[in-house]
């Protein structure tokens, strides 16, 4: 039988758990924005950048977006995927 002390909480392990699942998808959320506003950044500010060297980066940013949340393909394409045509646009003249 275990006591509990005076101001000790007895909280379930499963809040533990919780709270390291919710912290862990912060840290992918964040370093998913990061990413993407440094291919963003690069796109836009790099003058030797190609048209197919920009595709390229926003396909492998697609990609490693997929692999940290393989559940919200659509939420990626309708945040980043917009901004990153709009982008390629204006920077290269595209239409």
């Amino acid at each position: 039988m275990e006591v509990q002390r005076a101001g000790e909480q007895n909280e379930p392990k499963d809040n533990d758990w919780d709270k390291n699942k919710n912290n862990e998808e912060t840290r992918r959320l964040r370093r998913l924005q990061l990413m993407m506003s440094m291919v963003m950044s690069v796109i836009s500010q790099d003058p030797d950048l190609t048209v197919e060297e920009a595709a390229d980066m926003a396909a492998n940013a697609r990609r490693a977006a997929l692999t940290m949340f393989p559940d919200k393909e659509l939420a990626y394409d309708l945040i980043y995927r917009p901004r990153l045509q709009r982008l390629m646009n204006e920077r290269f003249r595209l239409q």
